[in-house]
């Protein structure tokens, strides 16, 4: 009797990516239930850099970026939970994914700016050290995260002078 692995790895491999782009998702859902009630009210009337984009972008571009995480995260654990470097990548990973919903809590939960802004210069180091721990395991996956260090690069200026402005 012969085993098809191949369509069992398949199935493995979809269940893996489907979970990997949930639990990014899950984040920035996490995230939202703190800026949404802030969009219309504190948000829209604190004074805004020139720069910043309309409210309208931010909702499609975070779906985007996390969705393009998760596949990130599924090219990392596709090579194996029993690999030491996939597990310390993954924490990583887990890491600036917490400060990520952290960012929206103060910045838009807790209305601080400058607290938001301390909190982004960790997240931005912790998304570097994420792209350096997958980038030894998956270029691809590496290169994945690239939008997401330039936006959150985009955010932490628009955060400095928002603060700067306010």
């Amino acid at each position: 009797m012969k085993i098809n692995t191949s369509t069992s790895s398949v199935r493995v491999n979809t269940f893996k990516l489907i979970i990997a782009i949930v639990v990014s998702e899950m984040a920035g859902i996490l995230g939202s239930v703190f800026t949404t009630p802030s969009i219309a009210g504190w948000y829209a009337g604190i004074v805004k850099p020139a720069l910043n984009p309309p409210a309208w972008v931010f909702g499609p571009v975070w779906t985007t970026l996390f969705a393009l995480m998760g596949i990130s995260a599924f090219l990392i654990w596709k090579k194996g939970l029993d690999r030491r470097d996939v597990k310390i990548a993954l924490g990583i990973f887990l890491g600036q994914l917490i400060l990520n919903t952290l960012w929206s809590i103060i910045f838009f939960g807790l209305h601080s700016p400058g607290g938001a802004l301390i909190e982004i210069v960790f997240l931005w180091l912790a998304i570097l050290a994420t792209i350096i721990a997958f980038a030894k395991i998956s270029k691809p996956a590496a290169w994945l995260l690239a939008p997401y260090i330039l936006w959150v690069s985009l955010a932490g200026y628009l955060n400095h002078a928002i603060w700067v402005l306010n």
